[in-house]
């Protein structure tokens, strides 16, 4: 039990720098750019250890072209994500990043109620509505009350990105549950990011945005590769291995804590700052999310749909 609260802490607390060290990063470098880098990086890493830890599942790709069709689908609804989250990013906070990850679990299963009897099971509590309009409510309290000295307008902007991104999420989460049947979700994710990254990489070098990178010190570039490793060893491996040894309904209750560890280290790495309004609609959109997934019967497996860094 102990080591299971150690693991779940440390995921908080490294998450916690994930959403700050993305925020960073999408102010120093073209979203393009900075998607190429930290995908190919860490897709490329998460490749490696499939190499030697999952070889057998990295057969099945070669073996059934099926999936090849749908990782190239899936690197695509990836591509439009994180190009939507990234640029969300560069004109909110670490923090507003977080609160739309989390916002983005009843979207998810919404979503997926449309093909899925497991998650259209859940949409028929009315909990759910109650839960999800409480977290619509909260995020747009916060989101109206940001930004200010001219900065709301770019807040704004930076917003709708976000809600472009994690509405493709939700869509892409549908493909994602549907490949996991075939494949295992490590093999999936590495798949995907290193397509995207290599999507990204494309878009680069066409409109000659690749030519920015010359002009970014050594140090800046590693550390947005080292970015990219960071972002897939925690919100992706560390998230799955969580998943595995404690269960989803405690992996949800951990991802609802991580924008109080955005908040703290946004705070003092970025000087990001939140008003009382808005801490107050953050807490609204957390106490929305848990009431939304919450399960009737609390013996249940929770069977939301895991959201990947």
């Amino acid at each position: 039990m102990k080591n299971n609260q150690k693991l779940g802490l440390s995921y908080i607390v490294l998450m916690g720098f994930g959403f700050p060290i993305m925020r960073y990063m999408s102010m120093n470098f073209d979203t393009i750019n900075n998607n190429a880098v930290r995908f190919l990086s860490g897709g490329i890493l998460i490749l490696i250890i499939c190499l030697f830890k999952f070889r057998d599942e990295l057969k099945k790709i070669v073996e059934e072209p099926k999936l090849i069709f749908k990782l190239l689908i899936l690197a695509g609804f990836m591509t439009g994500n994180m190009y939507c989250f990234i640029t969300g990013l560069k004109y909110t906070s670490a923090l507003t990043g977080s609160i739309f990850s989390i916002l983005a679990m009843p979207l998810a299963i919404s979503m997926a109620a449309i093909f899925f009897k497991d998650e259209r099971d859940r949409v028929k509590q009315k909990r759910f509505y109650i839960g999800s309009l409480i977290a619509i409510t909260g995020s747009l309290i916060f989101v109206i009350n940001a930004g200010g000295n001219g900065e709301s307008s770019d807040f704004l902007k930076g917003s709708l990105f976000l809600a472009a991104a994690i509405f493709i999420q939700s869509i892409q989460n549908l493909v994602v549950k549907n490949v996991s049947k075939k494949l295992h979700s490590v093999v999936i994710s590495a798949s995907t990011a290193t397509l995207s990254g290599i999507v990204f990489l494309v878009i680069a070098i066409s409109t000659g945005k690749i030519l920015e990178l010359k002009a970014v010190s050594t140090g800046m570039l590693t550390g947005l590769s080292l970015a990219g490793m960071y972002g897939m060893l925690t919100g992706m491996l560390m998230a799955f291995y969580i998943l595995q040894k404690q269960g989803v309904v405690v992996f949800n209750i951990i991802q609802l804590i991580i924008p109080v560890s955005t908040a703290i280290v946004g705070y003092f790495a970025l000087n990001e700052k939140i008003n009382l309004i808005q801490g107050i609609g953050a807490i609204v959109v957390i106490i929305g999310c848990i009431v939304a997934l919450k399960k009737k019967d609390p013996k249940e497996e929770c069977q939301c749909i895991p959201l990947e860094s």
